[in-house]
Parts: structure tokens; C-alpha cells; sequence
């Protein structure tokens, strides 16, 4: 027996002569609702499912209108850690709650040079959201060349709209709050303070630009503080982890704690990284916080759970996807803003 053909694929003007309407309509019920009564357009849809038509061409309608519907979220580094690390999970379901309600569908852009090598996917966007900037910092080039809305959220781009948190000033008051509260040396587990991040101490000829990373911000005003408290903390007690893990944490912790003098404070730039000393402290058989402070990062859910509750610095990372979502679909309403930080003492300090 021959196989049979391939069935014709549907259009609209194909489906409007099956249902005996006008092509304006079937592409109203799925695009304009607001020119259909619900009765009509009801049906439509309803006979459009029968048939097996799900709507225009989506590549089409973007060649035709010049527009996909679709906001592009690039993210820092690769997309598998952001479904591990609780705050880009927090951003990202701020910024879905957001596009769900506007009915915009949302691609998520991974920032790294090799995935755009074959493809053009930059382009799809009709406006971007980077979270973070680029692990390969070209890509913003490629981007800012289309000329499309975007907001920068954790970072400064030049000439376009940015949403931060008040990363100095939170970790300004978590270092205060250190310094006031022991004493000896303090360690720092930083957060991708350079490019080359391994776990071990920082390069200090190589760290990024306070404009472009947050962690840089926060080291920033770490340092400040301890100057100001004349409790100074020098570069072979500054640890770089390369992203916000439990193993890089754990390795940066055993490092810190290792040395002599040994702290009596660490200053973590994530919870993850907090909690992941907290476990080395107790490996070591150390109390805290007794003999050995530890601050987190970002009051992720984990650090108000953990027992002993971890003191950290709270951001609104939920909020700040929903913000992030609501800018980069109606930009002409906003300023660049930045958002308030919290300290939260709890049991670890």
C-alpha cells in the first residue's frame, strides 16, 4: 500500500474558506479579540481546534509586522544555573508573572558566545531584559546594534534604562555590622570578582569593573568599611568563587579557614556560599557564633530555614523581575531605579 500524501498544511486564508468566514476573522479571533463578540470568536477558536489550525505562522507574522511578541531575558552565564541559584529562579518567576499577564511570550538567552555562532537567535526579540552582563561581554555589542528596548538589571549599560539593588550600601551595613560586633581578621568569599573565579584567592589586578559586576560593588564596600573601622582587609584574605554553588563555596571556606590567623568573620557574597561555610565551620568543629561570624547575601528562603538562621541582606529578587517585566514592556514610564537592600541579624552573627 502507498503512503499518503502529506496533508496540505492550513493558513488562514485556507481555514476562512473551510469555516465560510472572512480571512479578517480567523486572524482576529487569535489576534484582535476585542473586534469579535465572544460568541463568535469562540466559535472560531473552536472550529480552528477541530481542524487542527493553532493560529498564524508565528515566523510569517513577524516578517509581516515586524514584530514576535517576544522579550528576550539574556542571562550571565549558562542556562542551567540559573534553574539552581534561588535568586535568578525568584527574578524569573517575577518577570514570567508579568509577560503571563500581558500575554508575551519570553526567551530565555544564554550569555555566552558559543550558542550564537550558528544561529542569528539574538534577533528574535522584539526587546531585551539582561540579567546580569554577559559572561562574554561582545554579545551586548550584537545586541545594542538592533536598536531595540532594553533594560539592564544587576549592571549599568550606557544609553538605556537599568534596574539594581543597592548592592554597596547592603554590604556596607552587613560589614558594619561585622566589625561592630568581633573582632580579628575578617575574610571575604567573593562571587565572580574577576573572570578568571577558581575558589582560590582573588587576583587584584584582574577584577571587573564596579559597573559591571555587583560583586565588585560589594567588595568595594567591604573594604571601605574595614578601612573606616581601621580593621583593614588585605587581598590574601579575599577568596573568588566562580558562581554561587555549594561545592565552590565549601572549597573557598576550607581556604578561608585555613589560615593563620584564622577569621573570626566571614563575609559571604551569596547565602548559598554562607550556608556552604556554615558546614565547613561545623566540619572544622568550630561554633558560631561564638568563634566564627558568617553573613550572607540575598535572605534567599534557605537562610531564614537553616538552623542556626543565617544573618544576611535581603533583596527583593521577586519584585525585582516583576519591576524588570513591567520596564521593559512600557519603558517611556520609567527611570532607571534602584531598589532598597535590608540587613537581616539573625544566628550566625
Amino acid at each position: 500500500m502507498s503512503p499518503k500524501p502529506p496533508k496540505k498544511k492550513l493558513t488562514v486564508k485556507s481555514v476562512a474558506s473551510i469555516l465560510g468566514v472572512s480571512t479578517a476573522t480567523v486572524s482576529n479571533a487569535f489576534n484582535r479579540p476585542d473586534q469579535l463578540s465572544s460568541v463568535l470568536r469562540n466559535k472560531i477558536l473552536d472550529e480552528c481546534e477541530r481542524i487542527g489550525y493553532h493560529g498564524p505562522n508565528p515566523a510569517a507574522r513577524s516578517l509581516r509586522t515586524g514584530s514576535t511578541g517576544v522579550v528576550g531575558i539574556m542571562l550571565a552565564e549558562k542556562l542551567a544555573y540559573n534553574f539552581s541559584d534561588p535568586c535568578a529562579i525568584e527574578f524569573l518567576e517575577g518577570v514570567s508573572q508579568i509577560l503571563d499577564d500581558a500575554r508575551v511570550n519570553m526567551l530565555l538567552m544564554p550569555g555566552r558566545e558559543e550558542f550564537y555562532k550558528k544561529t542569528s537567535l539574538e534577533s528574535i526579540p522584539d526587546r531585551y531584559i539582561i540579567y546580569g552582563p554577559p559572561k562574554d561581554l561582545p554579545l551586548l555589542d550584537r545586541i545594542e546594534r538592533q536598536h531595540k528596548p532594553i533594560i539592564s538589571v544587576d549592571f549599568n549599560l550606557e544609553n538605556h534604562l537599568s534596574l539594581n539593588i543597592d548592592n554597596y550600601g547592603g554590604a556596607k551595613a552587613a560589614a558594619n555590622h561585622v566589625f561592630e560586633t568581633t573582632s580579628g581578621p575578617v575574610a571575604v568569599i567573593g562571587l565572580r570578582l574577576s573572570k578568571d573565579a577558581d575558589g582560590e584567592r582573588i587576583n587584584a589586578t584582574d577584577l571587573y569593573d564596579p559597573n559591571y559586576s555587583i560583586s565588585r560593588q560589594r567588595l568595594n564596600a567591604y573594604l571601605d568599611a574595614s578601612k573606616e573601622a581601621n580593621r583593614p582587609i588585605g587581598f590574601d584574605y579575599i577568596w573568588d568563587t566562580s558562581k554561587s554553588s555549594w561545592d565552590e563555596g565549601v572549597k573557598a571556606a576550607r581556604c578561608a579557614l585555613s589560615v593563620s590567623p584564622r577569621p573570626t568573620a566571614l563575609l559571604c557574597m551569596s547565602d548559598n556560599l554562607a550556608l556552604a561555610a556554615l558546614s565547613v565551620a561545623r566540619e572544622m568543629g568550630l561554633h558560631v557564633p561564638q568563634e566564627l561570624s558568617i553573613v550572607g547575601f540575598d535572605d534567599t528562603p534557605a537562610a531564614s530555614v537553616n538552623h542556626p538562621e543565617v544573618t544576611t541582606v535581603y533583596q527583593p529578587s521577586l519584585e525585582k523581575g516583576r519591576l524588570a517585566a513591567k520596564m521593559v514592556l512600557n519603558p517611556e514610564n520609567y527611570d532607571s531605579i534602584v531598589l532598597p537592600t535590608e540587613l537581616k541579624i539573625r544566628e550566625t552573627s
